[in-house]
């Protein structure tokens, strides 16, 4: 089930703001953050420029907020690097109705599953 229009809006808001922050200005010729919908989810990605191509970028999945259209609650997931489109849950932060509180949750993260 898609995400509710109203909900998807403030997602777009909240993350846009938190993807056009998060990447210092002089980097973003290189490197900058993307993020996509589908159904209940909602998938951030980091993207740099190829190295010997320019112009091309390649696209790196770093985290997936879910949101339970039973409970209403989102939940965060990390990227499963030894298993393409694969996700863990991230157990660091508990299931919440407020998208911010995961932003900050990969923020404070130390353990680098999203920013290593």
């Amino acid at each position: 089930m898609a995400l509710p229009e109203l909900t998807q809006k403030l997602v777009e808001s909240k993350l846009g703001t938190y993807c056009h922050n998060k990447i210092p200005a002089h980097l973003q010729q290189q490197l900058r953050l993307s993020f996509s919908f589908w159904s209940n989810c909602v998938t951030l990605f980091e993207e740099r420029e190829v190295h010997d191509t320019p112009g091309e970028w390649t696209k790196m999945p770093i985290a997936q907020f879910r949101l339970d259209v039973v409970d209403g609650l989102w939940r965060l997931y990390c990227a499963d690097l030894k298993r393409r489109d694969s996700w863990l849950h991230y157990q660091d932060v508990e299931p919440t109705r407020d998208f911010e509180v995961m932003l900050g949750a990969m923020d404070l993260d130390r353990s680098g599953v999203f920013w290593g």
